[in-house]
């Protein structure tokens, strides 16, 4: 009877793993039980299961890929923005402009005067040796052609330079605040409060008008100024996460076998609270942009000509009462800030679900 018994469960258990074996399953004793073993491959190992996760996650997600497919758009204008916008001059980001007129010119108008060098891809699709406005220009005879392509290295600058330095900075100071605590996290914190007092944009606003004078007309203090006002929210979002992961039991032993305060900070603690503020910085990209191209519509952001959307709304700004026909002025610019703040907000959603709880098993 032992015999016959044992016979029947090798057999069932050769039914049970030969399905598991045909999907590509390794073979596994615990196979007999109904339980499978994943396979695992090489760009999963190299990259670790939890970034795997969230790269598989966004390149299924219908909106992630339309905001990553917008991205890419962009970056390709930044890169190609010398051969779509020959430069004219020593300084690529200055706007050329045909004249001094207040009163814009529709799009596809004549270039009258220091017309810009020809690029090799204009007579084949343009169909003319002369260059002209492509988008119209604005109050002034500033091209907006020229300024949408180059402004959209501006908005990449802008946008990435605040975002990396006030999560850096945020994390560094949150991480010190909640890894010691006592007084430092009271002053600390502190500090974090009478910051978080104060409206962001105003607050900037002034400090990009204070600034100005003494650094000069540049982009430089719009982007201190946004910086200085923008790591408060990073440095308590990580201060929190912190606060739960530093009473675990894998940071106990660390502190038992001897591991300095920085070993344990940055090699245990911080690479595993890190997530949900790399989770909010990816939506916040394009804040940052928004609230620089705002700054350069109040005039304190760019030199004046500085290739900036900001700026270009800024320039159509004594013809917003008359937009039905100068829409140009407003829409070109206004559409590549609204499609670019899109994209990082679609991105950003979709990172935000790929670390919610609730929803990895849906994505």
């Amino acid at each position: 009877m032992a015999r016959e018994h044992l016979a029947d469960r090798s057999s069932r258990d050769a039914e049970i793993a030969a399905p598991g074996q045909e999907e590509g399953f390794l073979e596994s004793p615990l196979s007999a039980e109904g339980i499978t073993i994943r396979k695992i491959g090489r760009v999963e190992r190299l990259l670790g299961p939890e970034i795997y996760r969230i790269l598989v996650g966004l390149l299924r997600n219908p909106l992630s890929i339309t905001g990553l497919v917008m991205l890419g758009f962009f970056v390709l204008v930044a890169v190609a923005a010398p051969v779509l916008a020959p430069p004219r001059g020593s300084d690529p980001y200055q706007i050329p402009r045909d004249g001094y007129s207040p009163n814009p010119k529709a799009p596809m108008s004549d270039w009258e005067s220091m017309q810009p060098p020809l690029p090799f891809w204009w007579r084949p699709i343009m169909g003319t040796d002369h260059w002209i406005h492509i988008m119209g220009t604005e109050s002034g005879q500033w091209d907006i052609w020229y300024g949408v392509i180059w402004g959209t290295r501006t908005a990449f600058k802008a946008g990435l330079i605040v975002t990396i330095t006030v999560v850096t900075l945020g994390i560094f100071l949150g991480s010190i605040s909640a890894f010691y605590g006592g007084i430092i996290d009271n002053v600390i914190m502190r500090i974090t409060d009478v910051f978080l007092t104060f409206p962001f944009l105003l607050a900037a606003l002034t400090l990009s008008t204070i600034l100005t004078p003494k650094m000069g007309r540049s982009i430089v203090p719009a982007i201190v100024a946004l910086i200085a006002f923008g790591w408060m929210a990073y440095a308590r979002l990580i201060r929190g996460d912190i606060l739960s992961v530093k009473e675990r039991d894998y940071v106990m032993a660390a502190r038992v076998i001897g591991a300095s305060d920085r070993r344990i900070l940055f090699k245990h603690i911080i690479p595993n609270a890190i997530f949900p503020t790399l989770v909010y910085a990816s939506m916040d990209v394009g804040n940052y942009v928004l609230s620089f191209a705002a700054l350069s519509f109040l005039g304190v952001g760019a030199q004046v000509g500085y290739a900036d959307w900001g700026q270009l709304i800024s320039f159509a700004r004594a013809w917003i009462t008359q937009l039905v026909e100068f829409w140009y002025a407003v829409v070109f610019p206004g559409v590549a800030i609204i499609l670019f703040v899109l994209a990082w907000n679609l991105v950003g959603d979709a990172v935000r679900d790929l670390f919610d709880p609730r929803l990895r098993g849906t994505i």
